[in-house]
């Protein structure tokens, strides 16, 4: 017996910045599991950066979106029936298969996770692949070590609110962040403890990074790229490292963007630029949740979540994500 369900599909691949006609709600009959699958009613979904990526119909690291198909992404639900052994009615499920209602999943593509142990929001974000993100990145892309002078951008974000209390709790000598407005700001300096923070709006990057950080910068992990990756590669100290995760700035570019003008002064510093997908760390996986639960049960930890009520929100829940609106993670409360 099916059940009917209401799913987010892509309606048009944007041209430039996405608009709400990028999107279109559609009804549909999911049928019953098949052996080895999950009938899940979702709960709650993330709204993530590489979505857009997905949008274009280009060759990349992950399989861009069909034009008149469900989008998909991180979301946690409910087991309504099981046909799949170790998964029973109730349980709550992390699943890739958002943006929509129900969801059909395979039961080798579902954690069951508990709700009593973190909010459920945790699980897709600072304990979830938001959290695995911020922790791979900043101890093993960007070998961060105790001592470090630590610049993040998009530091008010999901992953940056994450990587700066990590380099703080390890010993970083100094915690920078840049973020877009004075609420972001305040948030990062009186809540999150970064040893210093500014709104990028206020004037050049890198005069505002070069006041944060007079003696220089030794690991940048960048959210944003543009005039964020130029100002770092010039705060850089001698072999410096940078951890590239996401160039938000431009992912809406509708021609090619510039190189950092500077991108030379990676010679004669010797600085290490790396590029990291989350996928790659999944070893680590243990490990962070090892060093990051207990930190986040205690407070050592905070993180803010940005909730959209509805399914019908999702498409403004992202587009906000991508304008830079709300604090920490973005996420859609589906029922």
């Amino acid at each position: 017996m099916s059940v009917e369900s209401i799913e987010i599909r892509l309606a048009a691949r944007p041209q430039g910045w996405p608009t709400a006609e990028t999107f279109e709600t559609a009804r549909t009959e999911v049928p019953d599991p098949a052996p080895g699958q999950l009938l899940v009613r979702n709960m709650l979904m993330s709204v993530d950066p590489y979505m857009r990526g997905r949008m274009n119909d280009r060759e990349s690291y992950v399989p861009p979106f069909q034009v008149g198909e469900p989008l998909d992404g991180g979301a946690v639900g409910e087991v309504v029936t099981s046909e799949a052994d170790g998964f029973k009615p109730g349980d709550i499920v992390l699943h890739g298969l958002g943006w929509r209602e129900y969801a059909l999943v395979p039961a080798k593509a579902a954690a069951k996770v508990d709700p009593s142990v973190a909010p459920l929001g945790a699980y897709l974000g600072v304990l979830g692949m938001t959290g695995l993100t911020a922790y791979a990145g900043l101890l093993r892309s960007a070998e961060f070590k105790a001592g470090d002078v630590v610049f993040v951008s998009s530091a008010a974000g999901a992953v940056g609110q994450v990587v700066g209390q990590l380099a703080r709790l390890k010993g970083a000598a100094r915690v920078i962040g840049s973020a877009g407005s004075a609420e972001k700001v305040a948030y990062l300096r009186d809540e999150l403890g970064f040893d210093a923070a500014f709104d990028y709006h206020d004037g050049p990057v890198l005069d505002q990074l070069r006041a944060a950080a007079p003696d220089g910068i030794d690991v940048y992990f960048d959210n944003v790229g543009g005039d964020h990756l130029e100002a770092a590669i010039s705060a850089l100290n001698v072999h410096g490292r940078i951890c590239v995760c996401g160039m938000i700035s431009v992912y809406n570019a509708t021609e090619p963007t510039p190189a950092p003008r500077n991108l030379a002064d990676v010679i004669g510093k010797r600085i290490t630029l790396r590029g990291m997908l989350v996928r790659d760390h999944g070893d680590l996986r243990d490990q962070f949740v090892g060093d990051v639960a207990p930190a986040l049960a205690d407070g050592r930890i905070r993180h803010r979540e940005t909730i959209f009520e509805g399914l019908a929100s999702a498409p403004e829940a992202f587009l906000a994500m991508m304008r830079g609106d709300g604090v920490g993670k973005n996420l859609v409360r589906i029922a």
